[in-house]
Order: C-alpha cells, then sequence, then structure tokens
C-alpha cells in the first residue's frame, strides 16, 4: 500500500516540475516578444529621428539610410540598422545630435533587455526534459539580435 502512494506522489511531483517548466517557457517567449516589440519600436524611432536630421541638414545619403532602415523587412533589419550607425557616426559633432543620440541610447538599452530575454528562453529551451517533452514546439525559437553598438556619443569627433 505504501508503494502506491509513493508513486503517485512522484507522478504529482514531476507532473508538478513539468507544469511549472511548461509555464515558464510560455512566459519567456512572451518576454522575448514583448522586448521584441520594443526593440522595433525603438528602432522606427531612432529611423525617423535620423530620418529628421537628414533633412534639417540637407544629407540625402542619411536620408537615404533611414528610410532604408524603416522600410527594411526583419531578415534584412539588422544590416540596414548596421548601415544607419555607420552612417551616424560620419555626421560631424557641431550638428545638432541630440535627439538621433537619445534614440541610440534607446535602442542599446532595448537591445540589450532583447538579448537578454532571448537568452534566458533558449536556455530553458535547450534542457534535456524541455526537448524530450517537446514543450517548445508551440513558440519559434527566439532570435538574437546582432548590431553595431548603436550609441552615438555626441562628444567624439568624426570618424
Amino acid at each position: 500500500m505504501w508503494w502506491i502512494v509513493a508513486v503517485v506522489a512522484a507522478v504529482v511531483l514531476i507532473a508538478t516540475y513539468v507544469t511549472w517548466i511548461a509555464a515558464r517557457l510560455d512566459r519567456l517567449h512572451a518576454r522575448a516578444a514583448a522586448a521584441h516589440a520594443a526593440l522595433d519600436a525603438q528602432l522606427v524611432r531612432r529611423a525617423a529621428a535620423a530620418a529628421q536630421l537628414a533633412d534639417t541638414l540637407g544629407r540625402g545619403d542619411l536620408r537615404q539610410v533611414a528610410r532604408a532602415a524603416l522600410d527594411a523587412v526583419p531578415e534584412d533589419r539588422e544590416l540596414a540598422e548596421n548601415d544607419l550607425t555607420r552612417e551616424l557616426r560620419q555626421v560631424p559633432v557641431a550638428e545638432p545630435l541630440n535627439g538621433v543620440v537619445e534614440a541610440s541610447r534607446r535602442v542599446a538599452l532595448t537591445r540589450q533587455v532583447h538579448n537578454d530575454s532571448v537568452r534566458d528562453a533558449l536556455a530553458v529551451r535547450r534542457r534535456p526534459l524541455v526537448r524530450l517533452l517537446r514543450l517548445s514546439r508551440r513558440h519559434p525559437a527566439p532570435e538574437y539580435f546582432d548590431v553595431d553598438d548603436p550609441m552615438l556619443d555626441p562628444a567624439a569627433p568624426a570618424a
């Protein structure tokens, strides 16, 4: 009789752990999706600020790169954002960069939060029990957003 109680207790413990890890995986994927949405919003704000700066300065090349970053498809987004960062670094320090610098700081912060969320979700996805029970099959694997550091220093000389 005692072995029945032990088996039932073990099954309940295992079911509780599996339920907990599945809920955690769902929360991590939701957090990664929210972080991706926030990153996307900050990237759009930075590109819009860069386009406005380009109009102010009369720089068609910066305007074109900012427009490309705004219109980029998800597969080409990292490349377009890297091009925009390189182009923004070419703007002379004497120019009014305040809105773009602030937007770049926000992009750097949200990118860090996004990549941390992705790291946490991928770590749970790699657990043997999660893979064995295929608990992550409902969610696509989140991806890192790897771009050149978007921080701009208005006090640094132009490259």
